[in-house]
């Protein structure tokens, strides 16, 4: 655990650093097919001419581009000096095509819209992960801040300081797709996107299901998302505070499995039990949100060095977004209103989720012990400066966070 005051002052004052950024990532989030799911009880499928499983289908494509862009964009954005411009290019291109879409007439030109502006999304995420390439020429910082930065830089990069390549090695990329480790995550945020855009795009339909009407049910979708969100603050927070990933990995899928099950326990009569029906609701979501930002943290700290993380981070969120495919199934019409289907999936994939976040720590554990058992100075004598940097996160000196 950190306990520098520099420490707790920088992260105390980060969120004054990027809230264009954040406006960004909200904005972008409000035009994902998840706004489409209230649109949906309001008529978009009439209006739009969709039938059968249309409507499933332009889900689906909206994730294709999402799935092929995110690592070669992370490999293209360290080619960048500065990202901002490339963040640039992505918010005006990303808005034009977004406000065109409001044009659209029939199911064609609604997936043309929703594939086109997708586009740029998976894009203007890897930008707000990546950041500044230098956070250590900040003007803002203090002296024991920038000191603080430098000796994380020192050991994120194997224990010492060198100039950053700008080129993603084929070796780099081998060494993330040959770690077991990442397809479990991986795994986790697959699962996590699945229940996520499954219950984006359904909720509306849920709340009409259990009786709400027009603008009601609309309203009535607010609440279990206004909880997700402090539900992920305050887990996230938690999560700094104690350098610790599993157990807020864990937590948030065991509210996430509490919740289905609830559900499957009503059999997804939830006209019929309102109250139970939308606490399980407003709880699945408690879990939902967290479980991304604590699993993609986990990602990255156990990945260096940069480069690595780079393509780690992307690779994860890329297999993630599989999810959403199959999220984008996961609810049929023709289930309505039990959903059978999508809340019985739903479960299985918490339930999964978490035993995979239990074996990922018990690995980095034993990985972190087997480290141990050889001291600094047998590992120099072992190692040059040159092999230990090249080994990265396999080197052993680096620890893995639990």
């Amino acid at each position: 655990m950190c306990e520098t005051g520099g420490h707790r002052r920088l992260f105390g004052q980060q969120p004054i650093v990027d809230p264009a950024v954040t406006h960004v990532e909200l904005t972008a989030h409000c035009r994902l097919p998840s706004g489409g799911s209230n649109a949906k009880i309001a008529g978009l499928t009439e209006d739009l001419g969709l039938s059968g499983i249309q409507y499933n289908i332009a889900l689906s494509l909206f994730f294709i581009p999402y799935v092929l862009l995110e690592v070669p964009s992370n490999i293209l954005l360290k080619t960048f000096t500065r990202p901002s411009y490339y963040l640039g290019i992505l918010i005006v291109s990303w808005g034009i095509i977004t406000t065109l879409t409001g044009a659209v007439q029939n199911f064609g030109g609604l997936l043309a819209g929703w594939v086109l502006s997708r586009c740029g999304l998976p894009l203007l995420t890897v930008v707000h992960a990546e950041g500044s390439r230098n956070p250590l020429s900040g003007k803002w910082l203090e002296v024991d801040e920038i000191r603080y930065l430098e000796l994380q830089h020192f050991i994120k990069e194997g224990g010492k300081f060198k100039e950053e390549k700008k080129k993603t090695s084929w070796k780099e990329i081998r060494a993330v797709i040959m770690n077991w480790r990442m397809y479990l995550l991986a795994y986790i945020l697959l699962c996590q996107s699945a229940c996520s855009y499954g219950t984006k795009f359904t909720l509306p339909t849920i709340t009409k299901g259990m009786g709400f009407e027009g603008t009601n049910a609309q309203l009535m979708t607010v609440p279990p998302y206004v909880a997700g969100a402090i539900s992920a603050v305050f887990f996230s927070t938690l999560s700094d505070r104690f350098y610790w990933r599993m157990p807020f990995v864990v937590a948030p899928l065991l509210l996430i499995i509490t919740g289905y099950s609830i559900i499957m326990g009503l059999k997804g009569q939830l006209q019929a039990h309102i109250g139970p029906g939308f606490f399980a609701i407003i709880l699945t979501c408690m879990g939902i949100y967290p479980t991304h930002p604590a699993t993609t943290s986990w990602t990255m700290n156990n990945l260096a060095p940069s480069n690595r993380r780079a393509i780690g981070s992307a690779f994860n969120i890329c297999v993630g977004n599989i999810g959403g495919i199959i999220g984008s199934y996961m609810y049929l019409d023709r289930e309505g209103p039990t959903y059978p289907t999508g809340f019985g999936l739903s479960l299985a994939f918490g339930g999964s989720a978490l035993l995979a976040a239990l074996i990922l720590e018990v690995s980095f554990v034993y990985a972190n012990k087997r480290n141990g058992m050889m001291s600094e100075s047998e590992i120099r004598d072992k190692y040059s400066d040159e092999q230990l940097l090249e080994m990265g996160d396999k080197s052993p000196l680096f620890k893995y966070t639990l």
